[in-house]
């Protein structure tokens, strides 16, 4: 029997409603209130349920009414004083919704033709045992739920249609909106029955999980507490008999060790004082392990034990020969300090930098002064660091507070003596976290660290029988107060037969050693190949991993000896990737000297005039000094008659450096000056010229930095003839005589010399 019917339409959102299920719902809406009231007077109290399909939808349109909703039937409606109504409604029946139409009084409120379908066929027997299982699990669920009422299972029997059951148990167990509302629109009692039985099975077993948790809780519970009374009971008994307890024995141990250290007394003082806060606070107290801790950690500290270095000058001497080539300025300064410490055993350790471009050895060497005095070695990365407390530790009211890299260096190495390398200190950042730059001032003075204090420890450690060593790839860059308590020691790029002499005696032979294989001679014509045109560095790093990958193959193929050519290498290392000869073709383009954190340069400058503009155009990313300078070189020039106004009327001058680095000193202006007068002149620099110095605007050519850096870059890249600052003379002692011997250097002490020496007498030699 179907049965039609139109009724006024209430949305309600978040709220689900089964048929036989009484709700009570509070309305403050104007339009849900006039809803209300029209049921009662004109449609028997009856009302229409409908949950939006959107529920976030603020004015829901026809489009998004679902098809189902549920017919309802208001019990009571009570206006409250606060205006709103409280409404006590009871579902009907689920019903089908045919269409939305507006009630002709008030446009709108709703209404909805419904249809309801009454078919009687008699319970099957699916139907029958569907319900028997839905009643069998509600009761468990009951039993198994502590917080769940067994009201219910008055209303629940089998003389009730699966229908009314389904209906009856849903609104009784906790499921989701979502869950609920499948249930509210789904006609079919026996889909229903099984997924509720589904639901049901789900909770029971969530519910057997959930006891099961509780109960090994209160089992381990119930374990700590009686090993606590246990223990509590054995304390007190221990006591009785004059038995010392675990706690008892630690803290006469601890005790021992106190009275065991050689330290000053305002130590021994605080220690006695934790000990004894210890021995007052209770085993399971969290404090009781932060003590514990520091205790530990404290006496753990190697006070006054040290290691016996080893101070002949010639046994360190030969140690550091076996793993670095060159280098010999530190090598002399290292034998230095073992003699004169031999002498004064209280001499104070020096504190050394390390300064050069990437891969010429820096960490190594430091690990190699610490095998060759016999120190214990300890490294410390500093590069990006920004929190100040990695160095110096977190006070001990910070949950997981530890003591600093300085303090747990000396702990790890177990002696108050070791090599502690400081890597990368000019890349250490200051922010809002602090900077750590200033809290190695007190490592690093040798007259306050004798009684560094980590924020973790609180008391004095002395700091000055260790050897701190720092490394750093760019000088300017680390911070001027630290800079002037560092021993600042220069490790100068390698030319390219110092590389081949590494290659020979020490990356070869440790490569060989590595993968246990013999002896290994490659011809020396091939190594100064491989160094030409498959590495571009100040280091060796490249070229190590380079010859790594040539061994590895030499092994896997068992290739000879004789087999080692030319044509082998390319084979193996592919395409020649650098030629090593800077050709430059065109007028103005003039070679530089420059030096980078990553060790020397060789800097291109052109010049070009464009007509019809006016002013001077700089790129290449160049900085505000080396921009400052350019303009020095223009005035200059056009001060003292070198350049001719003819050409620079109606013309701006563009000067542009080819280069991939930030380019930001003076030493590359003499190079400019002279790429402009090529330009004007028409003449064309030989690319095997290179220039270094700062011109003034009187002309002279000022002292610049890194001379034999700069000669050293220029030999590698087969330059030939350098023109430099005579002020500089003293500087070249340093070079390898076979490059002085192989390069022609120019010195001068005005532009003018320049000028005559490179400009006139070519026009003149035309």
């Amino acid at each position: 029997m179907i049965i039609k019917e139109d009724i006024p339409v209430l949305l309600l959102k978040k709220l689900s409603l089964l048929p036989l299920q009484e709700v009570r719902i509070e309305l403050n809406n104007d339009l849900s209130k006039k809803i209300i009231d029209l049921s009662i007077k004109r449609y028997n109290k009856k009302i229409l349920i409908i949950l939006p399909v959107n529920s976030l939808e603020e004015s829901p349109s026809v489009k998004d009414l679902p098809e189902v909703g549920v017919l309802t039937y208001i019990k009571s409606s009570i206006e409250l004083p606060n205006g709103n109504y409280r409404v006590v409604i009871k579902g009907l029946n689920r019903v089908k919704t045919l269409n939305y139409t507006n009630y002709k009084d008030n446009k709108s409120i709703l209404i909805s033709t419904i249809k309801k379908l009454y078919i009687d066929k008699g319970e099957t027997n699916e139907e029958v045992a569907l319900k028997r299982k839905l009643i069998e699990q509600t009761k468990k669920f009951i039993k198994l739920n502590p917080e769940s009422s067994n009201s219910i299972l008055s209303k629940i029997n089998e003389n009730e249609s699966l229908d009314n059951l389904t209906d009856l148990v849903v609104p009784f167990i906790n499921l989701p909106l979502n869950k609920k509302l499948k249930y509210m629109n789904e006609f079919s009692e026996r889909e229903r029955a099984r997924n509720l039985i589904a639901d049901l099975t789900v909770e029971l077993e969530l519910i057997k999980l959930n006891n099961k948790l509780d109960q090994d809780i209160r089992i381990d519970f119930e374990k700590e507490q009686k090993e606590y009374l246990l223990k509590a009971k054995v304390e007190k008994l221990n006591r009785e008999l004059g038995i010392n307890s675990t706690k008892e024995s630690e803290i006469l141990l601890y005790n021992e060790k106190i009275k065991a250290l050689n330290i000053n007394e305002s130590t021994i003082k605080k220690l006695d004082y934790e000990l004894k806060k210890y021995s007052y606070t209770p085993e399971n107290s969290p404090d009781a392990s932060v003590i514990r801790n520091y205790l530990d950690t404290v006496l753990s500290l190697p006070f006054n034990l040290s290691t016996k270095e080893e101070l002949n000058g010639e046994i360190i001497n030969k140690s550091l020969n076996k793993t670095h080539y060159g280098v010999k300025h530190i090598k002399e300064r290292i034998t230095e300090y073992a003699a004169l410490k031999s002498k004064n055993p209280q001499l104070m350790s020096p504190i050394i930098c390390l300064v050069g471009a990437p891969g010429v050895g820096k960490t190594t060497l430091a690990m190699s002064i610490s095998k060759a005095l016999k120190r214990e070695f300890f490294k410390i990365s500093v590069g990006g660091l920004n929190d100040s407390s990695e160095l110096i530790g977190h006070r001990r009211t910070y949950l997981g507070a530890s003591p600093g890299k300085i303090i747990s260096g000396i702990i790890k190495t177990n002696v108050n003596n070791p090599v502690i390398l400081i890597d990368e200190v000019d890349k250490m950042v200051k922010d809002y976290k602090g900077d750590p730059a200033s809290v190695l001032l007190d490592i690093l003075d040798v007259n306050q660290n004798k009684s560094f204090i980590d924020n973790y420890i609180e008391e004095p450690f002395n700091l000055s029988k260790v050897l701190f060593i720092l490394t750093a790839n760019d000088e300017n860059m680390i911070p001027a107060p630290l800079k002037d308590r560092l021993e600042i020691m220069h490790i100068d790029s390698y030319t390219i037969y110092d590389k081949k002499d590494i290659a020979l005696n020490y990356l070869i032979p440790n490569l060989c050693l590595k993968y246990n294989y013999k002896k290994l001679k490659i011809k020396e014509e091939l190594i100064l190949f491989i160094i030409n045109h498959y590495t571009l560095e100040s280091g060796v790093r490249e070229l190590e991993r380079i010859f790594d990958k040539l061994i590895r193959n030499i092994i896997i193929n068992n290739i000879s000896t004789s087999k080692i050519t030319l044509d082998y290498i390319k084979k193996v290392l592919g395409n020649i990737i650098y030629d090593n000869l800077i050709i430059n073709n065109d007028i103005s383009s003039i070679n530089i000297l420059g030096v980078s954190p990553l060790g020397g340069k060789i800097i291109n400058v052109q010049s070009l005039l464009i007509p019809h503009e006016e002013g001077i155009t700089i790129t290449g990313n160049v900085g505000d000094i080396t921009k400052d300078n350019i303009f020095v070189v223009v005035n200059y020039l056009k001060a003292n008659n070198y350049l001719d106004n003819k050409k620079l009327n109606n013309n701006a001058l563009h000067i542009n450096f080819n280069q991939d680095i930030n380019l930001n000193g003076a030493s590359g202006s003499l190079g400019v000056a002279v790429s402009i007068l090529s330009l004007i002149n028409n003449l064309k620099i030989e690319s095997k010229v290179a220039f270094t110095g700062k011109l003034d605007l009187f002309g002279n050519i000022l002292k610049v930095k890194s001379i034999k850096e700069k000669i050293i870059t220029a030999f590698n890249n087969n330059i030939k003839i350098i023109y430099l600052p005579k002020l500089n003379l003293d500087d070249i002692n340093n070079v390898p005589d076979f490059i002085l011997k192989d390069m022609k250097l120019i010195f001068i002490n005005n532009f003018d010399e320049l000028y005559q020496d490179l400009f006139i007498k070519n026009k003149t030699s035309k």
